[in-house]
């Protein structure tokens, strides 16, 4: 019984994690942007951070289950970097959006043009 309920706790906890609730928190956006710079260790990244470093572990943790980041032992430092691939699953949802706003500029740029030709 005890190894049902941990599964259904295991699954619950990795069901209800995904790429746009981890990029819904600040710190995990700022994290996003410093691994786009240069991977790094848990503790170079928690030095930009006004809280703990086990604040910032469970951050990693989220952006790693998520996999936007992924992380690489190098010696006995493990450093993280930004997964491009999943970055490129939020961009491809965010471009339907973007069509759409790019579309409506465009049309108010026309209605401003002929405006500006009425007025003369």
């Amino acid at each position: 019984m005890f190894a049902h309920i941990f599964a259904n706790d295991y699954l619950h906890n990795k069901m209800k994690r995904d790429i746009y609730q981890a990029i819904a928190d600040p710190t995990r956006r700022s994290i996003l942007s410093l691994l786009v710079v240069q991977a790094m260790t848990p503790n170079a990244l928690a030095e930009h951070f006004d809280i703990s470093r086990q604040g910032v572990s469970n951050h990693i943790k989220i952006l790693t289950e998520c996999e936007l980041i992924k992380q690489e032992q190098q010696g006995r430092e493990i450093y993280y970097s930004l997964e491009i691939k999943k970055m490129k699953e939020i961009d491809k949802w965010l471009d339907q959006f973007r069509k759409i706003w790019e579309n409506r500029f465009s049309q108010l740029d026309d209605i401003l043009l002929t405006m500006k030709k009425n007025e003369k």
